[in-house]
């Protein structure tokens, strides 16, 4: 057997920093990064020779890189375009559906079973709908100008959805860099969460919080117990127990959070029955699983969302718990 000692040396020694592929490096560059570049640089010279015409950006979509391309020059995730597809497939406006064509590529839907649509699946309705480029195009054209979109996302997001965007401006094109260099730090901030909604109201009525295990689960049902978001007023002797689940993405995961809950309102109905189990759920990523919702909402006494009118109503539940 070999000596700890010897096995940490070996990783200090031997260590190879970052792992690659050469022959995988080599394929990734060509296929991959030097396609989208020349990509590129032949619809900005098309750009540069006829200006920013929608015809230009429609044609790009039915080249094999062409969606990739487009997301790539305005800074969009992959992740960003099917939340904002699955948003237009929800959302019935007027003005919204005629700027992207909706009636020419949308087939009647369920409202109640409606799924995310996979990259796969938007990229074949890119290749095969007409109107469904269209619509794209007009997007990210319009989109910033566009009411509802303006009302609904993150200005961090509406702005990629501008002509200028596709000009090959520098002004834009730096935008764009900075914007993607900074998405990490923008959706990790603190102010940026919606959690902080909750503190604000409990703060502006002066309510005692805090997060953490609740006390009579602590060394009695350690394997099941969990940290709590909001435990009003105290761990000792919650009067409301409450959970923010705010999801923009949709995952595996979220039926796995469902059952967790579940079984955590078991344990607080058996050593906290006083209490009241609420929670905060909200966000496409859950419209877009309403299985795994209808699971999420039963395990809660009751559930609001970020919607202003749903925030009066959760002070107005405080005020009237706490005598305020």
């Amino acid at each position: 057997m070999r000596t700890n000692e010897d096995k940490f040396t070996t990783v200090i020694q031997k260590n190879t920093f970052y792992f690659f592929s050469p022959d995988f490096e080599q394929r990734y560059e060509v296929q991959n990064l030097n396609a989208l570049n020349n990509l590129l640089q032949l619809v900005q010279t098309k750009v540069q020779q006829e200006g920013v015409k929608n015809e230009i950006f429609e044609e790009l979509l039915l080249h094999p890189n062409g969606l990739k391309a487009l997301l790539t020059l305005n800074g969009f995730s992959n992740e960003s375009l099917k939340r904002l597809t699955t948003f237009l497939r929800i959302i019935d406006d007027e003005v919204l559906d005629a700027l992207t064509f909706k009636s020419n590529w949308l087939k009647p839907e369920n409202r109640e079973e409606i799924k995310e649509w996979s990259d796969a699946t938007i990229e074949k309705l890119v290749r095969d709908n007409q109107y469904f480029r269209k619509g794209l195009v007009n997007l990210f054209f319009e989109g910033a100008s566009n009411p509802l979109l303006g009302r609904v996302l993150p200005p961090f997001e509406l702005r990629k959805l501008s002509i200028d965007k596709l000009s090959f401006r520098p002004e834009p094109m730096i935008d764009t860099l900075v914007r993607y260099k900074e998405k990490g730090s923008y959706s990790g901030l603190k102010e940026n969460n919606p959690e902080t909604v909750i503190e604000n109201i409990l703060n502006n009525l002066g309510l005692k919080y805090t997060s953490g295990d609740l006390q009579s689960l602590v060394g009695v049902v350690d394997d099941k117990k969990r940290t709590m978001d909001f435990i009003i007023p105290d761990q000792a002797s919650p009067k409301i127990i409450a959970e923010s689940s705010f999801l923009v993405t949709t995952s595996s995961g979220q039926g796995d959070k469902s059952k967790t809950e579940i079984s955590i309102r078991a344990l607080i109905s058996e050593h906290y029955p006083q209490a009241k189990f609420i929670g905060f759920v909200d966000g496409i990523g859950w419209y877009a699983r309403q299985n795994d919702l209808k699971r999420m909402v039963s395990a809660y006494d009751d559930v609001f969302t970020f919607h202003p009118d749903e925030l009066q109503r959760f002070n107005q539940m405080l005020v009237e718990i706490f005598g305020l």
